[in-house]
């Protein structure tokens, strides 16, 4: 029989309601999972202390997430409880509210573990930014989980939360999710409230699940979807029922649904494991009735470039309220004001943040502004153009999450380049604004890979659809890494922080 600890929600949920087991004994089995593999995974920041379960279990009632045990990534602010957003500058900041989706969560009865750890403000690939440790993958300790949201992601694949959330500004929460062998949603743009949500880039930025499975993927976001007044962002549209538009449908049947491969993700720099995994599940999406052909993006060559004028532009602006005087991190060595906001800013950063933070400035200062930032701004008009063109003749299309499996740990930090390449499949999506998803399609390496599908605006239940169809057809989905957690962490200790390479 399956662990608890290995279980989506929807099956604990099964078991809730038959009562063969209890809100008590999920918490129980996954803190004792947590004790045994945190040493060598790090998914958490900070941990809370076991519920006391007792009495839990009329949290279950009327809610298919009550009594479940989630993860919340640190940018997403919880009430009373620290949030560092991977951050020596947040180090003490306590928020006085929660997030929308985390109030959403909370009335929902689901049950928060922690706060995961995640690269700094975001800002990152592999989750080895962060102020406090870099994240392991639960596939090989070797590598890095991906990032941004590499600890909820990694949280979730090693079985330490049943469900987590990550924010996604340029494919933080597909990207990690392909690395780890679980789903991971972007939805669209103002489907999901970024109030709470510290910014990184707000014309990006989208906070979204991480899961064992597809239809834990669609309960989840039924749960934290939907207008927010709060969030000037927030689209005013209705939230359909993801769950059951899964369920009430034909998972084995596909015909009349047309799909789009566009050939630029399949350009030079895919691993070539990862393009016969991803052509694979192509295959396998034809078998189950869907027309696929090939088309064509042919802005995404400028995607990344683009991006990283707009999202460190943003980023300049948004974190220019850390100055060690409201809250946070303050500088011991200063003598003016002046003084205060430069040695804080230099102290609390790190240095990634500080490189984009920069970037950012550079692009939005006199004489450039029209040069980088208007720029980039008009090849994102021409991207979205690309995609609406796209979607003229499918309904949507298919391409791989990443165009490699997870990397060895250090192995890119002193080449940024290399680094953003990372995300070269899932920044287009962001820039577009739209819904995509990653669901595990294979392995190469013997380390995950991830299919991406992309879809219109405001059509998760369409993305969610081809998503359940392709996962159902194959069991992927159902690997779970075998991690001892214990022998793991005694071996990095003897090896200086790394697993060896006959281990």
């Amino acid at each position: 029989m399956t662990e608890l600890w290995a279980m989506p929600a929807w099956k604990i949920h099964e078991l809730y309601e038959k009562g063969k087991t209890s809100v008590e004994e999920v918490c129980r089995t996954l803190y004792r999972r947590i004790e045994e593999v945190e040493p060598s995974v790090k998914a958490y920041i900070k941990l809370l202390p076991e519920p006391d379960g007792k009495g839990a279990d009329g949290r279950v009632t009327g809610s298919p997430l009550g009594g479940i045990p989630y993860a919340l990534k640190d940018n997403i602010c919880t009430a009373g409880i620290e949030t560092t957003c991977g951050s020596r500058i947040l180090s003490g900041f306590v928020p006085p509210y929660d997030a929308t989706v985390a109030a959403a969560l909370k009335k929902a009865g689901a049950m928060l573990l922690g706060k995961t750890n995640m690269d700094e403000f975001a800002m990152g690939s592999s989750c080895e930014t962060s102020a406090f440790y870099p994240t392991r993958n639960p596939w090989d300790l070797r590598c890095v989980p991906g990032g941004s949201s590499g600890g909820s992601a990694a949280a979730v694949a090693g079985g330490e939360a049943v469900f987590a959330l990550g924010s996604d500004t340029g494919g933080s929460v597909r990207q990690p999710a392909s690395f780890c062998g679980v789903v991971g949603m972007k939805p669209t743009y103002g489907r999901v409230s970024r109030y709470g949500l510290v910014a990184f880039a707000s014309s990006l930025d989208q906070i979204g699940p991480l899961t064992r499975d597809v239809r834990d993927c669609a309960r989840v976001l039924g749960v934290i979807a939907g207008h927010d007044p709060r969030d000037s962002t927030s689209a005013v549209a209705e939230v359909p029922d993801y769950e059951r538009g899964l369920l009430e449908g034909r998972k084995d049947d596909l015909r009349g649904m047309r799909i789009g491969v566009p050939k630029e993700y399949f350009a030079q720099g895919i691993q070539a494991g990862v393009k016969h995994a991803v052509m694979e599940a192509i295959k396998t999406i034809q078998e189950l009735g869907a027309f696929v052909e090939e088309c064509s993006l042919p802005h995404t060559e400028y995607a990344m470039a683009a991006y990283y004028l707009i999202a460190p532009a943003e980023a300049s602006s948004n974190l220019a309220r850390y100055d060690g005087v409201k809250y946070g991190y303050r500088s011991e060595h200063w003598s003016d004001l002046t003084g205060l906001y430069t040695k804080t800013r230099m102290e609390g950063f790190g240095p990634e943040v500080k490189r984009r933070i920069m970037l950012g400035t550079y692009a939005l200062s006199a004489g450039y502004y029209d040069a980088f930032y208007l720029k980039a701004q008009k090849v994102r008009t021409l991207i979205r153009y690309d995609f609406a063109k796209a979607f003229e003749r499918f309904d949507l299309l298919v391409a791989p999450t990443s165009p490699t499996v997870a990397f060895r740990i250090g192995e890119r930090m002193d080449d940024p380049l290399t680094m953003y390449l990372s995300d070269v499949c899932t920044i287009p999506i962001n820039l577009a604004g739209l819904p995509a998803i990653s669901v595990p399609c294979g392995f190469s390496e013997g380390l995950p890979v991830g299919l991406q599908i992309i879809g219109k605006p405001f059509d998760e239940p369409g993305v969610l659809r081809v998503a359940y169809a392709y996962e159902q057809a194959t069991e992927w989905h159902l690997r779970i890494p075998h991690l001892d957690g214990v022998e793991a962490a005694k071996r990095i200790a003897r090896n200086d922080g790394q697993v060896s390479a006959d281990e």
